[in-house]
This record gives structure tokens, C-alpha cells and sequence, in this order.
């Protein structure tokens, strides 16, 4: 092949590529390579996994077919939110006390592995404290009242209910009628989080190959992960890849779906950006298919919201995204979007994260389900305790069951978007 064949696709045209500082493309995989562990994805959950195997002294190579941060971690709304897709109380009633406590325990972590790594490593990332999960009906009102209950028998305390004056004090829209804050909660520049992971990964010694997808892995007691001119022979490997892992293992394919969820960014909006939103928290809805938002550090408007199931793209991003954006802010009626683009997640039936191992030194984890800001950065310090002989934080996580969807492969996107308008259905009606 010719080296063009082997250059990455440039980033997706979004705000945040748009705002960062791009590197330079790192070099593609060529020849044999050895490590104690190779990662395949340069995600959050592959850049947090090699960061702490790192940080425990193990050699590790990355690869990504594209270049760091160029799926969802890149592309992602930027929030910060605790837990899991599915809340503790649904963990409890479908597996036991046990393993809701056992997850329970780490809910809350992932946001602090964050603001570790920034804090210790240098990262600049806009980040920002402060999240509301806004109601837009008494029902969903009554709802966080249980959630803030429910996330106090786990621990986590920095929680505030809002009633109507109070959280439109915070965001300037007639849409909410109560809210809980979340102190500890926040946002930040998600490309920029992840350029900075992959930076000090690179002054830790570990190293990162783009335009370098795993093609095919070979078992064996040292695990060779082979790409299209090259190898990496380790003795652990880690498939990171989530959304983007393709069928470079079948058996993960087959047990998830890729969706596409869709945010624009405004004009910068000046003095206006303090009036939409006083508090500069993020907030996201409490609605099944949810709207987010927040504001940039240049003051424009980020604004996502709904699914794609199957993760095709949009024909008119705009179009689909700004009929919620004015009904939550018609001040901003008629205003300029400057960028609107799409990204994927890996949705599970279960909506809980499916973590595992295919072979005994062949580790997976994937199936974000929308909620993967917080939940990669946890997974990949438990995924660097298990390589390194803690395994019991990751059997947490491996025993949860994997569920297949209904009619397979060939019925999952129809059965989950019908599933999804009766929840729209009954949000829409505040049932």
C-alpha cells in the first residue's frame, strides 16, 4: 500500500476540532513491536487504561485505525455525569444487593480519575464545575427526589435539590420546573482531555501508532495484534475501541449496536451566553431520549440531543437539532450555528457496560450506552488493576450478564427505535 492509504481521516469538522490545538499525526505502526500491553483504541477508555498501566511501570503501545480522540471521545457532549446508564436502583432490582453495592462503590469515581489526571498531569481541558439533571414535569420532578435519595445511600452527598425560582435562576428557559444539582458533576473540552491523556502517555514511554487499526489478533501466552504493515507482540492486549472496534472481534459485535447522537455549537453569543445560562453548569434533561447543553469557553451555546439507532448520519444536523434548541431557548430563535456534527456510541441491551475477557489475557470493555465521559475513565484504572493482578473491582463489572439483542443483528435497530418512541411517548405526555 502506499503511505496516502495509511493516513488518517482528519478529524470530523466539529467545535472542538475546530478549537484545539491539533498535534502533528503520529507515526504509523511499521514492523514488529513488542510491549507488555497493546491497547487497541485511542479513546478515553484506551487512553485511561494505558495512562495507569503506565503510571504502574508496564510498557504499552496503542493503536488506533484514525488518531487519538477521533470518535466519541472527541466528539462527545463534554459532561460529566456519575453512574452508570442504568442507575443503581435498576442494578439492584435486576442483579442483586450485592452488585449494586459492588458498583455502587465506583459510581462516583470516574469524575475524580478525571480531575486527577488533569490535575497531575497538566491537562488543560476548560473544565468546569457544576451539573443539573433538569425536570421538565412533576413526574421527573418527584423522579430526582428518588434519584438524590438513592445516590445518598451510595455515598455521594454533594447534591441539591432546586425547586422552579431556583432553577431558572440557573438556566434562563421556562422549560424546568425543578432540578437537582450536581456539585460534583461539571464539564470540560473533550478533544482536549483526550490530546492531553495521549501527551502524557507519550512522557510516561508509552507509545501511540495512528492510521494503525488492528486488523486481526493472534492468541497465544503472548498475544501478536496485527495491522496492515505491522504487529505488536504483548503479553496482554485490551480492546478499547467501543463504537469503532468494527468486527475485529464478532463476538462484541454482535452483542451491541452502534448510535449516533448529534450537537451543534452556535455563534459565539458575548454577553447574551450569561444571560441563557447564569450558573454556567451543564444540564441535561431527565427525558429518555435527553437534551444536553452548556456553554463553551468562548461563550457559544453547545446543544445536543436524541439517537440514531444504527449510527447513520443525519442528513441536515441543524435541521433535527435546532427545533430543541430554540423550544428551550426561543431567545435564541434564528441564531447562527457554525457547526453541527454527529458521533457514535455503543449502545448494550442492557444499557450496563460489557466488560470481560476472550481469552485469559485478551481484555474487553465496551457498551458505554451514552454514559461514557466518567464510566471509560474508571473502567480503564480497573482494567489496569486486573492486568496487574487486582482483579476484583474488574469481576465486578465482568460478571454482569451480556445480553443479545432481540432478532439479532438484523432486527436490533428497528426493535430498539420502536422501544424508544414509547418512551419518548410517554416523556412527551409526562406519564
Amino acid at each position: 500500500m502506499t503511505p496516502a492509504e495509511h493516513r488518517p481521516a482528519p478529524y470530523p469538522p466539529s467545535y472542538y476540532a475546530a478549537s484545539a490545538a491539533l498535534p502533528a499525526a503520529r507515526p504509523v505502526l511499521e514492523g514488529t513491536q513488542r510491549a507488555d500491553v497493546c491497547i487497541v483504541g485511542a479513546g478515553y477508555t484506551g487512553l485511561s487504561t494505558a495512562l495507569h498501566l503506565a503510571l504502574s511501570g508496564l510498557s504499552v503501545i496503542v493503536l488506533d485505525g484514525q488518531r487519538v480522540g477521533w470518535g466519541a471521545s472527541g466528539r462527545n457532549g463534554g459532561q460529566i455525569v456519575h453512574s452508570f446508564s442504568r442507575d443503581l436502583d435498576v442494578i439492584e432490582a435486576r442483579h442483586g444487593r450485592a452488585q449494586a453495592q459492588a458498583m455502587g462503590a465506583m459510581a462516583f469515581e470516574g469524575g475524580r480519575v478525571i480531575r486527577e489526571l488533569v490535575r497531575t498531569q497538566g491537562i488543560d481541558c476548560e473544565l468546569k464545575d457544576g451539573g443539573l439533571f433538569a425536570a421538565l414535569n412533576e413526574r421527573q420532578a418527584r423522579g430526582l427526589a428518588a434519584h438524590k435519595a438513592l445516590w445518598e445511600r451510595h455515598g455521594h452527598h454533594e447534591l441539591e435539590l432546586l425547586d422552579r425560582t431556583q432553577v431558572q435562576a440557573a438556566v434562563r428557559s421556562e422549560r424546568y420546573v425543578a432540578a437537582l444539582l450536581d456539585r460534583s458533576g461539571g464539564h470540560l473540552h473533550p478533544l482536549k482531555l483526550a490530546l492531553g491523556e495521549a501527551a502524557a502517555l507519550e512522557r510516561l514511554g508509552g507509545r501511540i501508532f495512528e492510521a494503525s487499526a488492528a486488523v486481526r489478533i493472534e492468541r497465544g501466552q503472548a498475544a501478536r495484534v496485527h495491522t496492515a504493515q505491522g504487529g505488536v507482540l504483548a503479553d496482554f492486549v485490551v480492546l478499547a475501541g467501543n463504537a469503532y472496534l468494527g468486527d475485529l472481534e464478532p463476538e462484541l459485535a454482535a452483542r451491541s449496536m452502534p448510535c449516533g447522537t448529534q450537537i451543534v455549537a452556535t455563534e459565539p453569543l458575548g454577553e447574551r451566553a450569561a444571560a441563557l445560562i447564569p450558573s454556567d453548569w451543564c444540564v441535561e434533561d431527565c427525558s429518555f431520549l435527553l437534551d444536553y447543553f452548556r456553554l463553551s469557553q468562548d461563550r457559544r451555546l453547545l446543544f445536543g440531543g436524541g439517537v440514531v439507532y444504527g449510527a447513520r448520519t443525519p442528513a441536515d444536523i441543524k435541521a433535527r437539532i435546532r427545533p430543541k434548541l430554540e423550544r428551550v431557548f426561543p431567545q435564541l430563535r434564528g441564531v447562527r450555528i457554525d457547526y453541527a456534527w454527529t458521533g457514535n456510541f455503543l449502545l448494550t441491551l442492557s444499557r450496563l457496560p460489557q466488560v470481560g475477557r476472550l481469552a485469559p489475557n485478551l481484555y474487553y470493555a465496551q457498551g458505554c450506552s451514552g454514559h461514557g465521559l466518567t464510566y471509560t475513565h474508571l473502567i480503564g484504572k480497573v482494567l489496569a488493576e486486573a492486568i496487574c493482578g487486582q482483579a476484583e473491582r474488574f469481576d465486578v463489572f465482568a460478571r454482569l450478564p451480556h445480553l443479545p439483542f432481540p432478532g439479532g443483528r438484523a432486527l436490533r435497530v428497528p426493535l430498539t427505535a420502536l422501544g424508544a418512541w414509547y418512551y419518548q411517548l410517554r416523556d412527551e405526555l409526562g406519564f
